[in-house]
Protein backbone atom coordinates (compact mmCIF):
# COMPACT_ATOMS: atom_id res chain seq x y z
CA UNK A 1 0.00 0.00 0.00
CA UNK A 2 3.03 2.36 0.90
CA UNK A 3 3.80 2.42 -3.17
CA UNK A 4 0.68 4.97 -4.41
CA UNK A 5 1.43 7.09 -1.14
CA UNK A 6 5.21 7.74 -2.35
CA UNK A 7 3.96 8.28 -5.97
CA UNK A 8 1.83 10.82 -5.01
CA UNK A 9 4.77 12.15 -2.66
CA UNK A 10 6.61 12.66 -5.42
CA UNK A 11 4.63 15.08 -7.07
CA UNK A 12 4.17 16.90 -3.42
CA UNK A 13 6.56 20.53 -2.99
CA UNK A 14 5.86 19.94 0.59
CA UNK A 15 7.47 16.38 0.63
CA UNK A 16 10.25 17.79 -1.74
CA UNK A 17 11.15 20.12 0.91
CA UNK A 18 10.90 17.37 3.88
CA UNK A 19 12.89 14.86 2.22
CA UNK A 20 15.45 17.64 0.94
CA UNK A 21 16.39 19.14 3.99
CA UNK A 22 16.55 15.87 6.27
CA UNK A 23 20.40 15.53 7.02
CA UNK A 24 20.54 11.95 6.56
CA UNK A 25 18.43 11.93 2.85
CA UNK A 26 22.07 13.09 0.92
CA UNK A 27 24.08 10.33 2.06
CA UNK A 28 20.62 7.67 1.24
CA UNK A 29 20.53 9.62 -2.23
CA UNK A 30 23.86 8.76 -3.44
CA UNK A 31 23.89 5.02 -3.60
CA UNK A 32 20.69 6.12 -6.41
CA UNK A 33 21.99 9.30 -7.94
CA UNK A 34 25.67 9.44 -9.34
CA UNK A 35 26.12 13.17 -7.89
CA UNK A 36 24.42 16.77 -8.70
CA UNK A 37 27.10 17.92 -11.49
CA UNK A 38 28.19 16.18 -14.51
CA UNK A 39 31.77 15.45 -13.26
CA UNK A 40 30.84 12.62 -10.56
CA UNK A 41 28.67 11.51 -13.04
CA UNK A 42 31.36 11.15 -15.28
CA UNK A 43 33.37 9.32 -12.23
CA UNK A 44 30.80 6.51 -11.88
CA UNK A 45 30.60 6.12 -15.59
CA UNK A 46 34.02 4.99 -16.07
CA UNK A 47 34.55 2.73 -12.94
CA UNK A 48 31.36 0.83 -14.64
CA UNK A 49 32.88 1.06 -18.09
CA UNK A 50 36.16 0.13 -16.59
CA UNK A 51 34.71 -3.39 -15.11
CA UNK A 52 33.03 -4.37 -18.04
CA UNK A 53 29.46 -2.82 -17.96
CA UNK A 54 27.88 -0.68 -20.41
CA UNK A 55 25.78 2.94 -19.06
CA UNK A 56 23.03 5.16 -19.77
CA UNK A 57 22.81 8.65 -18.41
CA UNK A 58 19.95 10.36 -17.30
CA UNK A 59 19.95 14.27 -16.51
CA UNK A 60 17.29 14.25 -14.00
CA UNK A 61 14.46 16.37 -14.44
CA UNK A 62 10.70 16.60 -15.58
CA UNK A 63 7.80 18.52 -15.57
CA UNK A 64 9.16 21.80 -16.64
CA UNK A 65 6.97 24.87 -17.40
CA UNK A 66 9.07 27.10 -19.39
CA UNK A 67 10.91 26.85 -22.07
CA UNK A 68 14.30 28.22 -20.84
CA UNK A 69 14.69 25.40 -18.58
CA UNK A 70 13.75 23.12 -21.62
CA UNK A 71 16.72 25.11 -23.51
CA UNK A 72 18.77 24.51 -19.83
CA UNK A 73 18.21 20.66 -20.20
CA UNK A 74 19.17 20.56 -23.45
CA UNK A 75 22.16 22.24 -23.29
CA UNK A 76 23.34 19.61 -20.00
CA UNK A 77 22.55 16.97 -22.56
CA UNK A 78 24.72 18.71 -24.92
CA UNK A 79 27.34 19.20 -22.62
CA UNK A 80 26.88 15.50 -21.47
CA UNK A 81 27.65 14.00 -24.88
CA UNK A 82 30.46 16.12 -25.87
CA UNK A 83 32.17 14.80 -22.41
CA UNK A 84 31.55 11.44 -23.37
CA UNK A 85 32.87 11.65 -27.22
CA UNK A 86 36.28 13.85 -25.88
CA UNK A 87 36.99 10.34 -23.99
CA UNK A 88 36.11 8.18 -26.47
CA UNK A 89 32.97 6.77 -24.03
CA UNK A 90 30.37 6.63 -27.40
CA UNK A 91 31.08 2.65 -27.98
CA UNK A 92 29.83 2.06 -24.01
CA UNK A 93 27.67 4.70 -23.08
CA UNK A 94 24.65 6.36 -24.26
CA UNK A 95 22.14 8.93 -23.20
CA UNK A 96 17.89 8.07 -21.59
CA UNK A 97 16.18 11.46 -21.57
CA UNK A 98 12.77 12.50 -20.55
CA UNK A 99 10.88 14.72 -22.90
CA UNK A 100 8.90 16.22 -20.50
CA UNK A 101 12.41 18.09 -19.78
CA UNK A 102 12.81 19.29 -23.03
CA UNK A 103 9.34 21.00 -22.97
CA UNK A 104 6.64 18.33 -23.95
CA UNK A 105 4.33 19.63 -21.48
CA UNK A 106 4.38 22.78 -22.41
CA UNK A 107 1.28 24.69 -23.36
CA UNK A 108 2.04 26.34 -26.33
CA UNK A 109 4.12 23.90 -28.98
CA UNK A 110 5.55 21.65 -26.27
CA UNK A 111 5.45 18.89 -28.66
CA UNK A 112 7.51 20.52 -31.31
CA UNK A 113 9.72 21.97 -28.88
CA UNK A 114 11.05 18.91 -27.33
CA UNK A 115 11.11 17.81 -30.83
CA UNK A 116 13.56 20.20 -32.00
CA UNK A 117 15.53 20.12 -28.22
CA UNK A 118 15.90 16.53 -28.33
CA UNK A 119 16.50 16.58 -31.96
CA UNK A 120 19.69 18.23 -31.61
CA UNK A 121 20.77 15.90 -28.88
CA UNK A 122 20.38 13.15 -30.99
CA UNK A 123 22.57 14.97 -33.72
CA UNK A 124 25.99 14.67 -31.10
CA UNK A 125 24.55 11.36 -29.58
CA UNK A 126 25.31 10.38 -33.32
CA UNK A 127 28.44 12.13 -33.86
CA UNK A 128 29.61 11.20 -30.59
CA UNK A 129 28.76 7.68 -31.96
CA UNK A 130 26.33 6.40 -29.60
CA UNK A 131 22.65 6.84 -29.10
CA UNK A 132 19.56 8.28 -27.64
CA UNK A 133 16.55 6.11 -25.65
CA UNK A 134 13.31 8.28 -25.25
CA UNK A 135 12.16 7.54 -21.75
CA UNK A 136 8.55 6.90 -21.14
CA UNK A 137 6.72 8.87 -18.51
CA UNK A 138 2.89 9.16 -17.63
CA UNK A 139 0.36 7.43 -20.16
CA UNK A 140 -0.75 11.04 -21.16
CA UNK A 141 2.63 11.36 -22.76
CA UNK A 142 3.08 7.98 -24.78
CA UNK A 143 1.13 9.17 -28.10
CA UNK A 144 3.61 12.29 -28.51
CA UNK A 145 6.52 10.72 -27.42
CA UNK A 146 6.27 7.52 -29.86
CA UNK A 147 5.49 9.93 -32.50
CA UNK A 148 9.22 12.32 -31.83
CA UNK A 149 10.26 8.66 -32.11
CA UNK A 150 9.11 7.65 -35.17
CA UNK A 151 10.68 11.33 -36.37
CA UNK A 152 14.14 10.96 -34.81
CA UNK A 153 14.64 6.97 -36.29
CA UNK A 154 14.23 8.73 -39.60
CA UNK A 155 17.60 10.39 -39.42
CA UNK A 156 19.01 8.29 -36.18
CA UNK A 157 17.51 4.66 -36.52
CA UNK A 158 19.19 3.94 -32.98
CA UNK A 159 16.91 6.05 -31.23
CA UNK A 160 15.41 3.86 -28.59
CA UNK A 161 11.84 3.87 -27.10
CA UNK A 162 10.79 2.41 -23.47
CA UNK A 163 7.52 0.71 -23.20
CA UNK A 164 5.86 0.21 -19.64
CA UNK A 165 4.13 -3.42 -19.19
CA UNK A 166 1.27 -1.60 -16.81
CA UNK A 167 0.08 0.22 -19.53
CA UNK A 168 -2.65 -2.59 -21.35
CA UNK A 169 -1.88 -0.47 -24.91
CA UNK A 170 1.95 -1.96 -24.50
CA UNK A 171 1.72 -5.47 -25.45
CA UNK A 172 -0.06 -3.39 -29.27
CA UNK A 173 3.31 -1.00 -28.94
CA UNK A 174 5.31 -3.57 -28.79
CA UNK A 175 4.33 -5.62 -31.50
CA UNK A 176 4.65 -2.39 -33.47
CA UNK A 177 7.79 -2.09 -32.78
CA UNK A 178 9.44 -5.30 -32.18
CA UNK A 179 10.99 -4.91 -36.44
CA UNK A 180 14.88 -5.18 -37.40
CA UNK A 181 16.69 -2.29 -35.73
CA UNK A 182 14.18 -1.22 -33.39
CA UNK A 183 15.75 -0.81 -29.72
CA UNK A 184 12.94 -1.09 -27.18
CA UNK A 185 13.43 -1.34 -23.05
CA UNK A 186 11.22 -3.15 -21.43
CA UNK A 187 10.26 -1.68 -18.28
CA UNK A 188 7.19 -2.59 -15.85
CA UNK A 189 6.78 1.44 -15.04
CA UNK A 190 6.77 3.48 -11.98
CA UNK A 191 3.96 6.04 -12.28
CA UNK A 192 0.70 5.98 -10.26
CA UNK A 193 -1.68 5.27 -13.46
CA UNK A 194 -5.65 5.00 -13.29
CA UNK A 195 -7.45 1.52 -13.58
CA UNK A 196 -8.38 2.77 -16.72
CA UNK A 197 -5.26 2.59 -18.66
CA UNK A 198 -3.24 0.21 -16.69
CA UNK A 199 -3.20 -2.76 -14.48
CA UNK A 200 -3.01 -1.85 -10.93
CA UNK A 201 -1.98 -5.46 -9.39
CA UNK A 202 1.64 -6.50 -9.42
CA UNK A 203 0.92 -10.11 -10.46
CA UNK A 204 -0.98 -8.73 -13.46
CA UNK A 205 1.59 -6.31 -14.36
CA UNK A 206 4.18 -8.97 -14.10
CA UNK A 207 2.41 -11.48 -16.28
CA UNK A 208 1.57 -8.40 -18.80
CA UNK A 209 5.39 -7.70 -18.56
CA UNK A 210 5.96 -11.62 -19.81
CA UNK A 211 3.63 -11.46 -22.75
CA UNK A 212 5.55 -7.81 -24.00
CA UNK A 213 8.97 -9.71 -23.23
CA UNK A 214 7.84 -12.81 -25.83
CA UNK A 215 6.69 -10.39 -28.72
CA UNK A 216 10.25 -8.57 -28.55
CA UNK A 217 11.99 -11.54 -27.97
CA UNK A 218 10.54 -13.00 -31.15
CA UNK A 219 10.33 -9.87 -33.21
CA UNK A 220 13.76 -8.63 -35.06
CA UNK A 221 14.48 -5.59 -32.71
CA UNK A 222 17.08 -4.94 -29.63
CA UNK A 223 15.02 -5.93 -26.84
CA UNK A 224 16.33 -4.27 -23.67
CA UNK A 225 15.38 -5.66 -20.18
CA UNK A 226 14.79 -3.32 -17.72
CA UNK A 227 14.36 -5.40 -14.49
CA UNK A 228 16.17 -6.45 -11.55
CA UNK A 229 13.34 -9.50 -10.64
CA UNK A 230 15.27 -12.65 -11.08
CA UNK A 231 12.57 -14.35 -12.43
CA UNK A 232 12.06 -12.43 -15.45
CA UNK A 233 16.10 -12.16 -16.11
CA UNK A 234 15.50 -16.37 -16.19
CA UNK A 235 12.62 -15.52 -18.09
CA UNK A 236 14.67 -13.92 -20.93
CA UNK A 237 17.19 -16.41 -20.95
CA UNK A 238 15.08 -18.97 -21.79
CA UNK A 239 13.29 -17.05 -24.23
CA UNK A 240 16.66 -15.99 -25.56
CA UNK A 241 17.17 -19.60 -25.76
CA UNK A 242 14.06 -20.95 -27.47
CA UNK A 243 14.15 -17.71 -30.44
CA UNK A 244 17.82 -18.91 -31.20
CA UNK A 245 19.17 -15.41 -30.00
CA UNK A 246 23.02 -14.97 -28.88
CA UNK A 247 24.30 -12.99 -25.88
CA UNK A 248 24.47 -9.72 -27.18
CA UNK A 249 21.71 -9.64 -29.43
CA UNK A 250 19.47 -8.53 -26.43
CA UNK A 251 21.00 -6.70 -22.85
CA UNK A 252 19.64 -6.31 -19.20
CA UNK A 253 19.57 -2.61 -17.88
CA UNK A 254 19.49 -2.07 -14.21
CA UNK A 255 19.46 1.09 -11.91
CA UNK A 256 22.27 2.72 -10.48
CA UNK A 257 22.89 1.36 -7.07
CA UNK A 258 20.33 -1.21 -6.88
CA UNK A 259 21.63 -5.09 -6.95
CA UNK A 260 25.24 -4.37 -8.08
CA UNK A 261 26.36 -8.10 -7.11
CA UNK A 262 23.73 -9.33 -9.93
CA UNK A 263 25.06 -6.71 -12.25
CA UNK A 264 28.69 -8.08 -12.51
CA UNK A 265 27.20 -11.25 -12.43
CA UNK A 266 25.17 -11.10 -15.52
CA UNK A 267 28.08 -9.54 -16.97
CA UNK A 268 30.72 -12.08 -15.82
CA UNK A 269 28.93 -14.50 -17.54
CA UNK A 270 28.81 -12.98 -21.04
CA UNK A 271 25.61 -11.13 -21.21
CA UNK A 272 25.46 -7.21 -21.83
CA UNK A 273 24.63 -5.55 -18.75
CA UNK A 274 23.45 -1.65 -18.98
CA UNK A 275 23.68 0.84 -15.65
CA UNK A 276 21.13 3.33 -15.71
CA UNK A 277 23.31 6.20 -14.38
CA UNK A 278 21.06 9.58 -13.32
CA UNK A 279 22.78 12.78 -12.15
CA UNK A 280 21.52 15.76 -11.25
CA UNK A 281 20.13 18.70 -8.65
CA UNK A 282 16.67 17.51 -9.74
CA UNK A 283 16.59 14.24 -7.91
CA UNK A 284 13.64 14.01 -5.59
CA UNK A 285 11.13 12.62 -8.55
CA UNK A 286 13.57 9.73 -9.52
CA UNK A 287 14.46 9.19 -5.54
CA UNK A 288 10.90 8.89 -4.61
CA UNK A 289 10.10 6.81 -7.88
CA UNK A 290 12.88 4.22 -6.73
CA UNK A 291 11.49 4.07 -2.79
CA UNK A 292 8.22 3.22 -4.45
CA UNK A 293 9.44 0.53 -6.55
CA UNK A 294 10.54 -2.05 -3.78
CA UNK A 295 10.15 -2.09 0.18
CA UNK A 296 13.82 -2.73 0.04
CA UNK A 297 14.92 0.79 -0.92
CA UNK A 298 12.07 1.95 1.56
CA UNK A 299 13.32 0.19 4.56
CA UNK A 300 17.15 1.39 3.60
CA UNK A 301 15.86 4.78 3.42
CA UNK A 302 14.22 4.34 6.95
CA UNK A 303 17.21 2.95 8.54
CA UNK A 304 19.43 5.46 8.00
CA UNK A 305 17.20 8.01 10.40
CA UNK A 306 17.39 5.59 13.35
CA UNK A 307 20.33 6.73 15.68
CA UNK A 308 23.28 4.94 15.00
CA UNK A 309 24.68 2.90 18.17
Amino acid sequence: MLGPVLLAASRSDRMRRVVAAAPVTRPVVNRFVAGDALNPAMDSVRELTASGLQVTLDHLGEDVTDKATATATRDAYLRLLEALKTEGLGTRAEVSVKLSAFGQALPDGGHDIALENVRQVAELATETGTTVTLDMEDHTTVDSTLAILAELRERHPATGAVLQSYLFRTEEDAARLATEGSRVRLVKGAYKEPASVAHQNKKDVDRAYVRCLKILMAGDGYPMIGSHDPRLIAVTQELAGRQGRKQGSYEFQMLFGIRTAEQRRLAEAGERVRIYVPYGADWYGYFMRRLAERPANLAFFLRSFLPTR
